[in-house]
């Protein structure tokens, strides 16, 4: 599989996600997509990351956008983090790093000292015909969502 690139066609996938679903690309097919990869469940900043999106999930949803979060974690803990967060939208399960892959977001980073393969958090959005139309690579959290959200609105 290559790799998306912006003004591209987004290539088709599907995987398992929260609520027992698979996330299909295609089933959302006439709506923006806003696709959110974040390193690990239930760690500080990527709780922050989902609570502001949780927030502004009303806003996104009004503008025909769907929002999901994409981690290498599995389902069970996607669960437990969606309900304890009360996230609105689904996880998505990526521990074949399929998605991760498509989207070239994993990187060597420096966790205490060491080095360590992981998930760069950056955000996509794809257009409603299903090309990728703006990334954010490296993402700071504070002020993101918010940030996705004024794009969105511009599609």
């Amino acid at each position: 599989m290559s790799v998306a690139a912006i003004d591209q066609p987004v290539p088709d996938f599907s995987l398992p996600a929260t609520g027992g679903e698979h996330f299909t690309l295609s089933a959302w097919r006439d709506h923006p997509v806003v696709l959110y990869f974040y390193p690990k469940d239930s760690t500080p900043g990527c709780t922050t990351e989902a609570q502001q999106f949780r927030d502004l999930h009303a806003q996104f949803a009004a503008h025909g956008a769907v929002v999901a979060g994409i981690s290498r974690d599995s389902l069970r803990s996607h669960e437990n983090f969606r309900a304890r967060q009360e996230l609105p939208f689904p996880l998505v399960s990526d521990p074949d790093e399929t998605l991760c892959a498509l989207f070239s977001v994993i990187r060597m980073k420096t966790l205490y000292g060491k080095q360590v393969r992981g998930i760069e958090r950056s955000t996509f959005v794809i257009d409603r015909a299903g090309v990728l139309r703006r990334e954010w690579r490296g993402v700071k959290v504070p002020g993101h969502a918010q940030e996705v959200l004024d794009y969105v609105r511009t599609l």
